[in-house]
């Protein structure tokens, strides 16, 4: 006999449990539009290493994802999209193997770390050494024979530790990178060597080559390679473990911003210590405040580009220091074209500003200028959080991606980011 309820034997049917509302999500994206799963194909390798959803919502970051285009996958934020991505894509820790992609490297020994900071030490002292050795031997082949040991000692400050870029994968991928870099960089030494000495002749002042503003110029970079090194170091550290508390990008960029503008600020209270000992180190050196200016302000630049460089900002400390390279030849190319006849009112503004302040007024401009915007730009980029990850390869296009369930191709013109993807009906949730 059947009873009221249409079960035989009259007996009434369980109600079943009531679904959680992550079953219910689930549920409602398994239906006819799942807008999350074609970005999840996309990002598989960033989701699969991440440790931790923030450092998900970093990579999306890099990749242009904002949270406008994460509305459109019907999330209020990036890091709440990358919630989903950490919990439906799983992490190659959970095969059972005993190291978790990502995890922090034991800390080195604390003899390594002493061996670390001597060698940031050294450029220095061999500069210093070597200033102080030709000076007093008059001999060029003292100082050459030195430059070569400080360039040599310099090499492997730049290519590892916090100053390094070797490694940086994607960021770094071509070989040949560096070498715009090395000449920017290459015409900011000389012109701290012999520019104002051209300038000067240029500008109708000759006078006799004086190698104490070059060798007091390559004292205070050699001895800034220290400060400079720690506190990148203290800054990647300390942002990296901002990173790993964070609870989101806000929260991560409200906390980065201090350190950042700390790292500046302390690297910049360094400088007048460094130039007083480079003058204290060449013998008979007369105190030009001008040109110690530019001296630092030279320094200032060359930290603010190394340290966006480190980080993956290429581009920024590129223009920077070619804003700077163009500055510092305008000044010699006006002052020449005005030797040409009917083109003195050329040279005017520059033999004003020599006359006014010395030739050495034009880099201390150039380099300061640039490095102000070069260091206003890093308090605000480095607060990113996908500036603190490890660097990653391009995603791969969702149509070259072998999965089971077929993947609508769209046209290139629109982004795989902002367009929200369709997916086969009834696929269950990861």
């Amino acid at each position: 006999m059947t009873g009221p309820t249409g079960t035989s034997g009259g007996r009434r049917e369980q109600p079943s449990a009531p679904a959680s509302a992550h079953e219910r999500g689930a549920k409602a994206r398994r239906g006819s539009v799942d807008p999350v799963r074609a970005l999840m194909h996309r990002h598989r390798e960033l989701c699969a290493r991440a440790v931790d959803p923030l450092e998900i919502a970093a990579g999306l970051e890099a990749h242009g994802v904002t949270d406008r285009t994460a509305a459109r996958f019907r999330h209020r934020d990036v890091f709440s999209l990358a919630e989903e991505l950490y919990a439906r894509v799983p992490r190659d820790g959970d095969t059972g193997d005993d190291a978790r992609p990502g995890e922090a490297a034991p800390a080195r020994p604390r003899g390594v770390r002493a061996a670390l900071g001597l060698l940031w030490l050294l450029p220095g002292a061999l500069a210093a050494a070597t200033v102080a050795g030709a000076y007093r031997a008059g001999a060029v082949a003292v100082g050459a024979a030195g430059a070569v040991l400080t360039a040599g000692a310099l090499w492997p400050c730049l290519r590892r530790g916090p100053l390094g870029t070797a490694g940086r994968g994607a960021r770094c991928a071509s070989r040949w990178a560096g070498l715009p870099e090395a000449l920017r960089t290459g015409w900011l030494l000389a012109y701290a060597a012999c520019g104002d000495w051209l300038l000067t002749g240029l500008t109708g002042r000759t006078g006799p080559y004086d190698p104490a503003v070059a060798c007091e110029a390559a004292v205070v970079l050699g001895l800034a390679v220290a400060p400079a090194a720690w506190l990148a170091r203290w800054f990647a550290v300390r942002a990296g473990r901002r990173l790993a508390a964070s609870s989101g990008l806000d929260e991560f960029a409200a906390g980065v911003r201090p350190l950042c503008a700390a790292t500046v600020l302390a690297f910049l209270l360094a400088l007048p210590p460094l130039v007083l000992t480079a003058r204290l180190t060449v013998p008979g050196a007369t105190p030009d405040p001008v040109a110690e200016a530019g001296t630092g302000a030279l320094a200032a630049l060359l930290f603010a580009a190394r340290l966006l460089t480190v980080h993956g900002f290429r581009a920024a400390a590129a223009l920077g220091t070619a804003v700077a390279c163009v500055a510092e030849a305008a000044g010699p190319a006006i002052a020449g074209a005005a030797r040409l006849p009917g083109g003195a009112a050329l040279g005017e503004p520059v033999r004003r500003l020599a006359a006014a302040h010395g030739t050495a007024a034009v880099p201390a401009v150039a380099c300061g200028t640039a490095a102000l915007a070069l260091l206003v730009y890093a308090c605000a980029a480095l607060s990113r959080a996908s500036a603190h990850t490890a660097p990653t390869t391009p995603p791969t296009p969702i149509t070259q991606i072998t999965s089971p369930f077929p993947i609508p191709a769209r046209s290139t013109a629109m982004s795989d980011e902002t367009t929200a993807p369709h997916a086969t009906p009834g696929e269950a949730r990861r």
